[in-house]
């Protein structure tokens, strides 16, 4: 299976529904979070999840999962940036700012012109970032059954061998993939983040995915 410890940095649904799907693919899994207590319910029902802090975590996983708050993203990797070195770092966040979403609209606190991403690679130059798992809901992103066969994931990034373990990842996960190339197409996945949450802030429908169709 290749490299088969994974780190998940995060307590929320993205971390605890990933945590789940790893460990149901047979990798071996850490969370790292600042309140263990947050995540006693996951690892009761999954007993070979290990928890530990960020620091424990990312120096466990082979492979890293960053799956905090956008607003808090840059923080965290900084703080543990010698264990990110040279690593595939699995870049689920968006640049989701603290206010309301308006008529279903959220806000970012980036521009169009410097993504999330780009940033997080300035913070860990050695670190190989792809984006991935940012542009659908945690209930889907582990193995997802939609009308229409496979929905297609966005990734991007600047180390080719990091996008090929994501993408064979996703793979193994039920997803299609679409590599949009270097760092700076986060630029354009990112906001994807929003265009899927207006049905939900609007319908209450969450339940979907987006899919790229070939002549």
């Amino acid at each position: 299976m290749g490299k088969n410890r994974v780190g998940i940095l995060g307590s929320g649904h993205v971390a605890q529904a990933l945590a789940t799907g790893f460990v149901q693919h047979e990798y071996e899994v850490m969370v790292g979070t600042r309140d263990i207590s947050k995540l006693q319910g996951l690892q009761e029902k999954n007993k070979s999840i290990r928890l530990g802090s960020f620091e424990e975590s990312s120096e466990f996983g082979e492979i890293i999962v960053l799956a905090v708050k956008g607003t808090v993203a840059e923080k965290v990797v900084a703080s543990i940036d010698t264990n990110l070195k040279h690593k595939t770092i699995l870049d689920t966040t968006n640049p989701i700012a603290d206010v309301p979403p308006e008529n279903g609209v959220l806000s970012f606190f980036t521009t169009l012109d410097d993504a999330l991403m780009e940033r997080l690679q300035r913070r860990v130059p050695d670190a190989h970032f792809v984006k991935a798992f940012s542009c659908v809901g945690n209930t889907l992103m582990v193995n997802p059954k939609l009308l229409g066969g496979p929905p297609t994931m966005f990734i991007c990034g600047d180390d080719e061998g990091s996008k090929k373990e994501a993408s064979d990842i996703l793979r193994a996960f039920g997803w299609e993939v679409s590599d949009l190339g270097k760092v700076q197409a986060s630029r354009a996945i990112e906001p994807l983040c929003m265009l899927w949450c207006i049905p939900g802030f609007l319908q209450n429908q969450w339940n979907h995915a987006y899919k790229v169709l070939k002549s």
